[in-house]
């Protein structure tokens, strides 16, 4: 069967009988903050005002992830679950198993009886449902596109609220990722609770010098 790939719809939703969980994760290329991740189920009669606005996060802006955001947990009919991986567990398993833990959290966070879970990428967390895996998914899934917007916004949020208490790294505007301030930043006042020792970036910082 040929998949849309220019626009999310339900064409891999309809693949499956019942209920369908979407999931994304968010966060896990960023030098700092936990690894986000979010399970969505879409009715199939969801409204088409609110479908027509999904689509990946990274190619929305910040007023339309927010606007998206506040629709889908504003319509009783959608379903919502969050997980995260912090950054103690990001060091401590790596970022892969970390991002797969806060997937398998959103789940169960659902309390739903599914019949398949979709999920953007390669990996599949461990659930008790199926789990199938779809390349660039959230360009390609409804419910996976949702899952993407709640993760972003649910994380970017966080970020926000952690630049309150740590101003220097410019995190209100770069969520954690590695950018030229950032790099900057770290190099004059050291790493934070909440950065990724395990990274490069920061691990190099840590290392005893000769």
């Amino acid at each position: 069967m040929e998949i849309n790939l220019l626009h999310p719809s339900f064409e891999i939703e309809n693949l499956f009988e019942g209920i369908v969980a979407g999931v994304d994760e968010v966060g896990y290329g960023s030098w700092a903050g936990p690894v986000m991740a979010a399970a969505v189920v879409l009715p199939r009669d969801c409204p088409l005002s609110l479908l027509d606005l999904l689509d990946d996060s990274k190619k929305l802006s910040l007023l339309q992830r927010e606007k998206i955001y506040t629709l889908l947990l504003d319509t009783p009919e959608v379903c919502v679950g969050i997980g995260e991986s912090s950054v103690e567990e990001i060091d401590q398993m790596n970022i892969r198993q970390a991002t797969l833990l806060a997937m398998t959290r959103a789940l169960e966070t659902l309390h739903l009886p599914l019949n398949a879970v979709i999920i953007d990428g390669t990996a599949r967390p461990q659930c008790l449902y199926p789990c199938y895996a779809y390349v660039k998914g959230d360009q390609r899934s409804y419910s996976i596109a949702a899952a993407s917007i709640i993760a972003k916004v649910t994380r970017d949020r966080l970020m926000q609220q952690l630049s309150l208490d740590n101003p220097h790294f410019g995190w209100e505007k770069n969520v954690g990722y590695g950018t030229k301030t950032h790099s900057e930043v770290l190099l004059k006042h050291g790493p934070t609770l909440w950065h990724r020792k395990s990274y490069r970036p920061i691990a190099a910082l840590l290392e005893p010098t000769v």
